[in-house]
């Protein structure tokens, strides 16, 4: 299982996201992919996200069941904690 979340994002990103990952809500995409196609799905938002953000997440065999990633502006940022892959919420740049 495969997940994408993008927020801000450009239409031709999300044009691009809806060729591969079926969108269930705006700016919500699902799909079932392996690793290599997944790579390349995360690469072009990488590449296309602009001033917007996003958040992909995939299942795979490690504690909890799944890794993910972000890119882009965001006060979540993927943290490694022992192994484990938590969530640091940042404060914003105005406090």
């Amino acid at each position: 299982m495969l997940l994408v979340v993008v927020e801000n994002a450009p239409p031709r990103l999300r044009g691009r996201l809806a060729v591969w990952l079926l969108e269930v809500r705006g700016g919500v995409y699902v799909g079932d992919y392996q690793s290599r196609t997944r790579e390349m799905i995360w690469e072009q938002v990488k590449d296309g996200i602009e001033m917007g953000n996003a958040v992909i997440a995939w299942s795979t065999s490690n504690d909890a069941g799944f890794d993910f990633d972000t890119c882009g502006e965001n006060r979540r940022r993927p943290v490694d904690f022992d192994g484990l892959r938590l969530v640091a919420f940042h404060p914003s740049e105005s406090s």
